[in-house]
């Protein structure tokens, strides 16, 4: 394979955030006027679509039953390094960002207008540290993963792919879809079993899930844990696996959706102003150091 055809394969979008337009796109902000909306996204870039098409193929064909138990075996072992929280920022800093002509922030400043905007309606300091910090397991990029299997709408392995998650169509080509294990509705799992027992497609959200399962409020682990699952907290597609806690926890996920979708802008907030505050609230919840 070409060097270039492997980027390809690793970094379908320029960025590893242009899932999140896609998601504006699917999800618009009911508050925000047409005008609003035509101000922020200033040109159509078909570029940024094609990317965001190719890494959902991708993501579709590849993220199999079998992949993330191979994902859960390499990663949660926490071999990779041991970082305090702001290292942690700061090495996911890293991720560069040059193709957005709308915002022109770092990876903290993301961060930052999503718990801010918490903060600002009065929100108990665990759920501004977890706007702060739910897209940290990011930093999976940075240990080499392809965007596939880092970023994306997430979705349960061991069961048929419901028609509601994005681009269901690119599942043909996934080896589960095709395995008489995994094509029913339930797959190997039963009934309302609970979402505990199922597992997610592999990426950031369980990543970071597994650091922090330790340390933070339940409420504040399920916004972590599925705040990219879509097409349960927007579709309500996988009602058949969930338990009864999980629909009593998935208000919180709803609740941290709008904050997580909806609160970038192009200002930047003050993050050396800021940092105090922030700092205190991770000391408050956090040990010194995490294993990545």
């Amino acid at each position: 394979m070409k060097p270039s055809e492997n980027k390809n394969l690793r970094q379908p979008m320029n960025d590893v955030d242009d899932w999140e337009d896609d998601l504006l796109r699917r999800y618009p902000d009911p508050d925000e006027t047409v005008k609003e909306k035509e101000d922020y996204r200033n040109y159509v870039d078909s570029e940024r679509v094609d990317g965001v098409r190719e890494f959902y193929r991708l993501n579709h064909k590849f993220q199999t039953y079998d992949f993330v138990k191979e994902k859960e075996a390499e990663f949660l072992k926490f071999d990779k390094r041991t970082m305090t929280l702001w290292e942690a920022v700061d090495f996911l800093n890293t991720l560069v960002d040059d193709s957005d002509p709308d915002i022109d922030l770092d990876q903290l400043q993301h961060l930052l207008q999503t718990s801010e905007a918490i903060r600002a309606d009065g929100h108990p300091d665990w759920f501004v540290l977890t706007g702060f910090l739910h897209d940290v397991g990011k930093v999976l990029c940075l240990f080499g993963e392809p965007q596939w299997a880092v970023v994306g709408d997430t979705f349960p392995v061991g069961c048929a792919f419901s028609d509601k998650i994005v681009y269901p169509e690119f599942f043909e080509e996934n080896p589960d879809s095709k395995d008489e294990r995994y094509t029913s509705k339930l797959g190997v799992y039963k009934e309302n079993c609970g979402l505990d027992q199922v597992k997610m497609s592999w990426g950031h959200d369980e990543y970071l899930y597994q650091i922090m399962k330790d340390y933070l409020p339940e409420p504040a682990l399920y916004m972590i844990r599925y705040h990219s699952f879509y097409a349960q907290h927007r579709e309500g597609a996988y009602d058949h696996l969930m338990d009864k806690k999980d629909h009593e926890m998935f208000e919180w996920v709803k609740k941290f959706n709008p904050y997580d979708l909806y609160s970038k802008a192009p200002t930047p907030p003050d993050s050396k102003a800021l940092k105090p505050y922030y700092e205190d609230l991770v000391a408050k919840y956090l040990p010194a150091t995490l294993k990545f």
